[in-house]
């Protein structure tokens, strides 16, 4: 029997980072925070809504993508959480993704950002109304990037 990817310790403990960060840069929820932490964690990885994070490595890999995230970019955990995230734009778009990163990272979030990018099968769509935040440890330090949108539109 193999363990649900959310309810591994690991993800469990990166989902409450997202939610407790999102919360502290936005001030409202990603999602209703009722039950403990596994209940969350489950919760986020089922959410309508993309989820998807990065860590802070110079070349920062994909450390969570949840259910939606894996189908959007037409993936497993396994390979996703082994991609660097920048191979999510096409080499056009990469600086245009870097300033958005340094402007979240800067401020803490952004809100209704707009930005092309590409599957890991190469198909390519429009993210619409994101929301980048930093993701950060109970003292305070980043320790990673994440984003969050429910629409995007398939530009094939």
């Amino acid at each position: 029997m193999t363990i649900q990817i959310w309810a591994n310790p690991a993800v469990m403990d990166w989902s409450q980072l997202l939610l407790n960060s999102f919360r502290h840069w936005t001030g409202r929820d990603l999602l209703e925070r009722v039950g403990d932490p596994a209940y969350q964690a489950h919760a986020l990885f089922l959410s309508p809504c993309i989820v998807i994070s990065h860590g802070t490595e110079e070349d920062p890999i994909i450390n969570y993508g949840n259910q939606a995230a894996m189908e959007l970019w037409e993936t497993t955990w396994e390979d996703l959480t082994r991609t660097p995230s920048r191979l999510t734009a096409e080499p056009i778009n990469r600086a245009e993704r870097e300033w958005m990163l340094e402007q979240a990272k800067t401020r803490g979030y952004l809100d209704t950002y707009q930005g092309v990018r590409v599957t890991s099968t190469g198909r390519r769509f429009l993210v619409e109304n994101a929301i980048i935040w930093n993701v950060v440890d109970a003292g305070g330090q980043r320790v990673g990037q994440a984003a969050t949108f429910l629409h995007w539109t398939w530009l094939d």
